[in-house]
């Protein structure tokens, strides 16, 4: 796939001023595995978020002590959509916060509303054709 094909990246809430945040390293990391996704590919670093399905993936970039994470999915053919970024600030298990959970499935009901807005903004253009 080249430049021209991949698929856009859509910012969910607060998501890109989340990820500005983080320390350039993980910046870095978090957007080579936002790329393959716009190209179709899963990176190494993004797995399956538990409770989610394959569809809504988990970027886990431990830095300086520090685990940051990112939640993007490719549910919605056509694109990525960016739906939280944060550092994990639990010391006790690996497990996200519940209130981190609560927010992913807020902005992801979101990116659905969005998605299918663009979809019959699409529709209403082929009609008029």
């Amino acid at each position: 796939m080249d430049s021209e094909e991949l698929n856009p990246v859509r910012w969910v809430g607060s998501s890109l001023k989340d990820l500005k945040s983080f320390p350039p390293e993980v910046k870095a990391e978090v957007g080579h595995a936002l790329y393959a996704a716009q190209q179709g590919n899963t990176d190494p670093a993004a797995k399956p978020l538990k409770g989610f399905g394959v569809s809504v993936m988990e970027i886990a970039a431990p830095f300086d002590g520090n685990t940051w994470r990112a939640v993007y999915t490719v549910r919605f053919r056509g694109f990525v959509y960016v739906l939280h970024a944060f550092q994990k600030k639990s010391k006790s298990g690996i497990a996200t916060p519940r209130r981190d959970i609560d927010l992913i499935h807020q902005r992801l009901a979101a990116a659905e509303r969005d998605y299918k807005e663009r979809q019959n903004e699409h529709e209403d253009q082929e009609k008029n054709r």
